[in-house]
């Protein structure tokens, strides 16, 4: 059973602004690490990713998600220290965060984000929901930050049902932000397509995605290049933007407000023509 809170709401100047059109906000990722399934390290020199930041920017992103460790929703990747992932940040954020957009910090760590927030980002974007680190959800309070809380688990588990699950870590996720005085107008969720998910799992997420609408929160989705796209149609990650766009442009139909993808400008224009379509329906 899905708990239901308050109507969907932003008091916070970021989210408010983010949520105030009537289409989702398109969230640009950009990833200064050596190592990313997705594009390859292409970003992890501070020139290319600030030139990138640029680029989405000009190609219609609303917000521009910074992450210096790779997650790698499948796949075991090298643990990064809060050190490293400072060193690779601190040549970038500051930097991007000039550009005018909204910047979120994607870290798992309580320590790399109270940085960030410092350093000029203004979303938290946590891939463990408050859950992995314990100081996360009263660092973000602190800061006054809104926050990204995904769903997630350590390995996939095909015998159980993927919506309860993502329910029931929401709600643990929601209490600890309670806890930690975080308001529930500062929250986005994100069902965390592919973490910790079969592709079954990631594919019946996207068709249930309305459910989590009783939350009563703003929904996320970051479809872009995952895995469960080449279990319909075998690619690599590279080749997946058919995939990625039909599964946004379906999110954004079901209810999500924040599309996060790697491919700014063929999202953006998918997203306002089907937007445009579905006015005249």
């Amino acid at each position: 059973m899905i708990a239901t809170l308050a109507r969907p709401s932003a008091d916070h100047p970021v989210l408010s602004a983010l949520l105030a059109r009537p289409g989702p906000a398109v969230m640009g990722v950009l990833n200064v690490t050596p190592d990313s399934f997705s594009d390859g390290g292409r970003f992890f020199d501070p020139g290319q990713a600030l030139a990138q930041a640029r680029r989405m920017i000009a190609e219609g992103a609303d917000i521009i998600d910074i992450g210096a460790e790779s997650t790698r929703p499948y796949g075991a990747p090298q643990p990064v220290s809060a050190e490293e992932e400072l060193q690779r940040l601190r040549p970038v954020l500051a930097a991007v965060a000039a550009l005018g957009a909204p910047v979120s910090i994607d870290s798992m760590k309580s320590a790399v984000v109270a940085w960030a927030l410092e350093a000029g980002a203004g979303i938290a974007n946590d891939v463990w929901g408050l859950q992995r680190d314990p100081d996360m959800a009263k660092v973000i309070a602190a800061h006054n930050a809104p926050v990204i809380v995904m769903h997630n688990r350590d390995r996939a588990d095909p015998a159980i049902d993927i919506m309860q699950d993502i329910a029931a870590f929401f709600t643990r996720s929601l209490d600890l932000a309670s806890r930690a005085g975080i308001p529930a107008s500062h929250i986005v969720l994100d069902p965390g397509i592919g973490f910790g998910k079969t592709p079954e799992q990631s594919i019946t997420a996207l068709a249930r995605l309305g459910e989590l609408r009783t939350f009563g929160l703003p929904l996320l989705v970051g479809a872009s290049r995952k895995r469960f796209i080449s279990s319909i149609t075998p690619s690599e990650p590279d080749q997946r933007l058919g995939g990625s766009i039909a599964a946004h442009v379906l999110a954004a139909r079901s209810g999500a407000r924040i599309i996060r993808t790697h491919d700014v400008a063929e999202t953006v224009q998918a997203l306002r023509v089907a937007e445009a379509i579905g006015d005249r329906s």
